[in-house]
């Protein structure tokens, strides 16, 4: 049986026809896999009717320089999709010719990609929706096919660090976005944590930061902003929000600025873009840095340009809430080669090298440098300039994202029109909610749609998101609130600008639902019924 294993890759005759006893008595086959109990051999059908069937994404073409080994009369086409299981006393006539190694990986991974049809197609359809029974998701992951074949792709090539697929996605997200430079990491969290580190680093002189310095930022966001700042001993200076863009005030984050400012981090909120143009301007007036958390705006604009292309840095979550996956994973991206190599050394262990996965001495120089206290010629792999991480993504998590990555357009697409039907459902009650609203110039793709209480509104935050998470019906709060009345947070070195009176109040009064696409009419239905039960209920009440 060993023995037929290496037979994987052999064309051989078979005694019998394909599809008619008319003609020939013998069809020729290429042995794809071996019986692990009898000894039995699997094999693909063989046709040189290439016309008929190279339309098919199962055929696989070959032709002369394809073959380690015999001859063919004419281009063919292995039929993936046509096997059969066959007793070796049915070949006529044992290797007639054997494919190069390339080749043969060609027709398995096609084979393989039937598999995976069948897996997504029975296994991974969406389920029907059961009012009352299904849960209506904040968020969730939506893909098909393609992203499994892509994963199984890069399960096979089994290069597991970053490899093809990190190449492939990280140009479709360059080009998406329109930046020079992106680097793929292992979170939109790490993604934050590398975009800081970059900017403390002491290459850039007196541009860097250091220990001390004020970072403008907003309390009313996800903490993965806000902790690098703390972590590098630089003070984070709070500036309130505006209600309903829930983005930060520019106007108090103008009077925040003291000579001590020298950085901006901010998100966009649940996919609002912030006001870039003003953002811009005082960053230029005052010579800040500003790194641009896109992790919740993938694919938003502002003024016809893709959020995640304005600031000096900016960063991109792909966990499964977000608006493409890869599970865990995140990108930074800049139109600066010096920033971008310094994003690497950070996500590299700190590493001075710069050469991609595989490479060597790209620089042309690498024994022959100085530096620090080393000795010249020490090997420039092994130098470190930072005090860095391994942060990378793995070429798996980056083959997902290669394929999530091409239904994006049509994902944000589905968003605004969730967020429609959102406000469609919620502007019938004026006296109650404040609806969101874009920033303006800006074009969201909305994480989510977010609605806050007003001061007349006859019940509680909690009350109504504990309804209708009773009803299976998900919500979120706005992230951590006033994220400096958290826990972890309480005790660390801050500044408030002026005060975070509507940072408070989102605290208290604010919710979200999600906006993702995996979002039916059917669900959208369910949930309104439940709002008006829940407002009807409220108002005989009261």
């Amino acid at each position: 049986m060993d023995s037929n294993k290496n037979r994987i890759g052999e064309i051989v005759l078979l005694d019998f026809p394909y599809t008619n006893l008319q003609g020939s008595k013998v069809r020729p086959a290429l042995i794809v896999g071996t019986s692990d109990i009898q000894n039995d051999l699997l094999v693909a059908f063989v046709t040189s009717e290439v016309e008929n069937y190279i339309w098919s994404d199962y055929a696989v073409a070959f032709e002369q320089s394809n073959l380690q080994e015999g001859i063919i009369k004419q281009n063919s086409v292995i039929r993936c999709d046509k096997l059969i299981t066959i007793s070796p006393e049915r070949i006529a006539r044992n290797k007639v010719a054997v494919l190069k190694t390339l080749k043969i990986s060609e027709v398995l991974r096609k084979i393989a990609h039937i598999s995976v049809d069948g897996i997504y197609n029975k296994i991974h359809q969406p389920s029907t929706f059961i009012p009352g029974k299904s849960r209506v998701n904040y968020a969730g992951r939506v893909f098909d096919e393609k992203e499994i074949v892509n994963a199984v792709e890069a399960s096979l090539d089994f290069w597991l660090t970053e490899g093809r697929f990190s190449e492939q996605f990280s140009e479709k997200i360059a080009e998406f976005l329109g930046v020079e430079h992106v680097l793929l990491t292992n979170s939109g969290s790490s993604a934050n944590l590398l975009a800081f580190s970059a900017l403390t680093s002491e290459k850039l002189g007196d541009k860097r930061l250091k220990p001390g310095d004020e970072v403008i930022s907003v309390a009313a966001g996800f903490p993965a902003t806000v902790t690098p700042i703390i972590q590098y001993g630089l003070i984070p200076v709070f500036v309130d929000v505006e209600i309903p863009t829930y983005n930060i005030d520019v106007e108090m984050m103008r009077k925040a600025i003291t000579p001590k400012t020298r950085c901006i981090f901010i998100a966009h909120t649940l996919g609002n873009p912030f006001n870039i143009d003003a953002v811009m301007q005082l960053a230029k007036e005052h010579d800040l840095w500003v790194i641009e958390d896109n992790c919740d705006a993938f694919g938003s604009e502002y003024k016809g340009k893709k959020t995640g292309s304005f600031a000096h840095l900016s960063t991109i979550s792909f966990y499964p809430a977000h608006h493409i996956t890869t599970g865990e994973g995140g990108a930074i991206c800049t139109n600066n080669p010096q920033l971008a190599q310094l994003v690497r050394a950070f996500r590299d262990w700190g590493r001075d090298c710069y050469c991609a996965g595989g490479e060597n001495n790209t620089c042309g120089k690498r024994f022959s440098q100085q530096f620090g206290n080393l000795p010249y010629g020490f090997d420039h792999k092994y130098v470190y300039s930072e005090i860095g991480y391994n942060l990378k993504m793995t070429d798996i998590q980056a083959a997902i994202g290669a394929a999530q990555i091409d239904k994006l357009p049509h994902f944000c697409e589905r968003r605004k029109e969730n967020f429609k039907e959102w406000t469609r459902i919620f502007e019938k009650y004026p006296d109650y909610f404040i609806l969101p609203k874009a920033t303006e110039g800006a074009d969201p793709a909305w994480f989510a749609f977010i609605v806050t209480l007003k001061d007349t509104a006859p019940f509680k935050r909690d009350e109504i998101t504990a309804h209708l998470n009773a009803k299976l019906i998900e919500t979120r709060n706005l992230f951590a609130g006033n994220i400096t009345k958290q826990p972890g947070f309480m005790t660390k070195n801050y500044r408030i600008a002026d005060h975070l009176n509507n940072t408070d109040y989102i605290m208290n009064n604010t919710f979200f639902l999600g906006t993702y696409p995996g979002l039916t009419k059917e669900m959208f239905s369910y949930v309104e019924d439940v709002l008006d039960s829940f407002l009807r209920s409220i108002t005989k009440l009261h």
